[in-house]
């Protein structure tokens, strides 16, 4: 998985395990072990897992972030992160499911699934808009008024620089969680 420089950017790995049946509890403690173990890695921002639905597929999900897909690969081809896929293998179906994406198409994917499409463009584009006009009405009445004095230019700068932070870092995936099910009925 080695990448170019020019290729350094914002990277999601979108990883799948179907659990034998019987080994959940042994497989989440696993799961939280490894989500803390992942944490103490350069770049990592966070991890959206998704357990399996009743009826549903009895897969977990685990999206994980990380600032660069150098560090996301320092993560998934570390000897530390090998030996923890060699604990779980005991409790695993099958072998593990690992999509590497990277940029915001990752957040509107359906985890697992390769069958099914990206939510329709209109349901992206109006949980992307909640996100933008929620930060937008925020910084308006919170940083709005100190922003007043500087030129117009370096005031937009500012606020849609914190705008685009917030919404990629903490917004949008509390968002997709929170639509999760409208976005992939």
């Amino acid at each position: 998985m080695s990448l170019s420089d020019s290729e350094q950017s914002q990277a999601t790995a979108v990883i799948v395990h179907s659990v034998v049946p019987g080994r959940v509890k042994g497989y989440e403690e696993w799961l939280k072990g490894i989500a803390s173990v992942a944490k103490t890695f350069p770049g990592h921002q966070g991890v959206n897992i998704f357990c399996p639905q009743p009826g549903g597929h009895q897969e977990y999900v685990a999206i994980l972030h990380f600032d660069t897909n150098e560090n996301l690969c320092n993560w998934l081809e570390s000897d530390t992160r090998k030996e923890w896929i060699q604990r779980v293998s005991p409790l695993i179906q099958k072998p593990e499911s690992v999509q590497v994406k990277t940029g915001l198409e990752s957040w509107f994917k359906l985890p697992g699934q390769k069958t099914k499409a990206s939510p329709p463009r209109y349901r992206q584009a109006l949980v992307t808009w909640i996100g933008v006009y929620s930060l937008a009405i925020l910084f308006h009445y919170t940083l709005g008024r100190f922003l007043v004095p500087l030129p117009i230019f370096l005031r937009q700068a500012i606020s849609t620089g914190l705008i685009v932070f917030l919404l990629a870092y903490v917004v949008m995936p509390q968002l997709v969680r929170l639509f999760y099910k409208w976005l992939h009925p």
